[in-house]
């Protein structure tokens, strides 16, 4: 490494072979183990999406229900067959993390040391078990900070133009999964401006045909998502002031502690050494946006809500950066670098994977609330399909299903049929634009709502509990012991009570 933040012109050589193994041995992990518990709601949800593709939903672009339909098409719309992609999203972002490494000039040991840190953590391996928008931005933003570190890198040379079209190639498909990549874009140009070397990110004017490209290539990705969003009254902008007002002051306070244990505390020592590095040490100066811009989405995530993992890729490179000075300590040290990995990825695997009984599962739920929420669903449509044998057969062919939520609408859409029960409606999410029931259906309503939000109830008449959800398990998750209730019929058209059941 070059004097007064100098950068190297040649990175030292990509340990591919161990990283290679390391990811492959993620993927298989997560493979064996993606069928042991069922769906998550978000999942059901996504399916049930892919088979009403659109530019966008309120909560979300297209590409995670694309990604769905494709498994389950490809691979069976079982829960292994939709985890595939994920599994290898996971993969991908062992190595990228091991890239970023190599990027910032950390030989061979510290490069095997960051993919399996990332191989170790909770964030990577519990969202590489799921489908979920979160699986594919924590690969993409790695791809755009490995880029970004590339082009302040090379920044002046003559190669560095060819990598300003893959930069807005990144944005633009991380922008089919979700906009707050363009929030991530800003952020990152004003750091660069700000901490980085004078003109290093942005070209002088004569060399702005690089930012161009970069531009036009995440334009064809980007433009029809805003579109969409914008001809529907941004939405989305409605579901995250949802989010942020949920969460309250207290969620906000500790939003940014429970990424850090989302990551694992184990790793506590390499992100906070690549956190030094990367702010304090002149050599790379370079590279200090990328540790700026994290923190900076930390502060906005704690002055303007939204969940706390929303900038925990960029930690992921942060946690890279700490990899050399570490590695080098540890060479000498295998037996317990080989202890510490191991206790990180059994307390990681224990709080994201689906290691545990079901029936044990309040622990790992009070990290993390999702793992519960794979639990259930046959059961929820079993208990649905009671209360449809409850309506006269001469009335159900005007009888609609109605749920609170859009995992409920999920599970009945997925495993309904084989019951015999019709498809869902819905007023939650993207199944409120797919519209009211017809007009003819104007026979009884089977509700379906969580055990304590009977608000849904309000809008029907002569309503009746006739079954109640029990999963087996007593996992204390969002739809155990959820109510099924039959109503005589809506207390106006549908038409008319539509508006009143949208729910962001």
């Amino acid at each position: 490494m070059r004097a007064r933040g100098k950068v190297q012109s040649v990175l030292p050589p990509f340990a591919a072979a161990p990283v290679a193994a390391i990811a492959t041995a993620v993927a298989a992990l997560l493979l064996a183990l993606s069928g042991r518990y069922g769906f998550h709601r978000d999942e059901l949800y996504f399916l049930l999406a892919g088979h009403h593709l659109a530019w966008g939903y309120p909560d979300q672009p297209p590409l995670t229900p694309l990604l769905a339909r494709l498994g389950a098409d490809l691979f069976g719309a079982t829960p292994t067959g939709i985890r595939v992609v994920p599994a290898l999203l996971a993969a991908g972002a062992v190595a990228l993390t091991a890239l970023i490494a190599r990027e910032l000039g950390t030989e061979r040991d510290g490069q095997v040391l960051a993919a399996a840190a990332a191989a170790c953590s909770g964030f990577l391996l519990g969202n590489g078990h799921l489908l979920s928008t979160a699986t594919f931005d924590l690969a993409a933003w790695l791809v755009i900070a490995l880029l970004t570190l590339r082009l302040l890198r090379t920044a002046g040379t003559p190669g560095a133009a060819r990598w300003w079209p893959l930069l807005g190639l990144a944005v633009g498909i991380a922008a089919l999964n979700k906009l707050l990549v363009l929030v991530l874009v800003p952020v990152l140009v004003a750091a660069a401006l700000t901490t980085g070397p004078r003109g290093r990110f942005l070209p002088r004017p004569r060399e702005l045909l690089g930012p161009l490209t970069a531009l036009l290539a995440a334009l064809p990705f980007a433009v029809p998502v805003l579109w969409w969003q914008a001809a529907h009254g941004w939405p989305e902008l409605a579901v995250g002031h949802n989010i942020s007002a949920a969460q309250g002051l207290g969620g906000r306070l500790v939003a940014i502690p429970l990424q850090l244990l989302q990551l694992s505390p184990l790793l506590a020592p390499l992100w906070i050494a690549g956190l030094k590095r990367l702010l304090c040490e002149e050599q790379l100066r370079w590279a200090r946006p990328v540790a700026v811009t994290w923190l900076l989405l930390c502060a906005l995530v704690l002055v303007g809500g939204g969940k706390g993992y929303y900038p925990i890729p960029l930690l992921y490179a942060v946690t890279a950066a700490g990899c050399a000075p570490f590695a080098h300590w540890l060479r000498h040290r295998r037996g317990k670098l080989a202890l510490l990995l191991g206790a990180m990825l059994l307390t990681s695997a224990l709080a994201a994977l689906p290691v545990l009984p079901a029936s044990a599962l309040t622990v790992p739920m009070a990290v993390d609330p999702d793992i519960g929420e794979e639990v259930g669903w046959q059961e929820l449509t079993a208990a649905t399909a009671t209360g449809w044998a409850a309506i006269p057969p001469a009335e159900r062919a005007h009888a609609v299903v109605l749920t609170a939520n859009y995992g409920e609408a999920g599970a009945i859409a997925h495993y309904g049929p084989a019951l015999g029960l019709p498809m869902p409606y819905s007023g939650h999410m993207g199944l409120w634009f797919w519209g009211p029931p017809p007009t003819a259906d104007d026979g009884p309503v089977l509700l379906v709502h969580p055990a304590h939000s009977p608000a849904l109830e309000q809008h029907f008449r002569d309503c009746r509990p006739v079954a109640r959800v029990d999963n087996g398990h007593g996992t204390p998750n969002m739809e155990q012991h959820a109510a099924v209730v039959l109503c005589a019929g809506p207390d106006r058209s549908w038409a008319a009570l539509w508006p009143l059941l949208r729910r962001y």
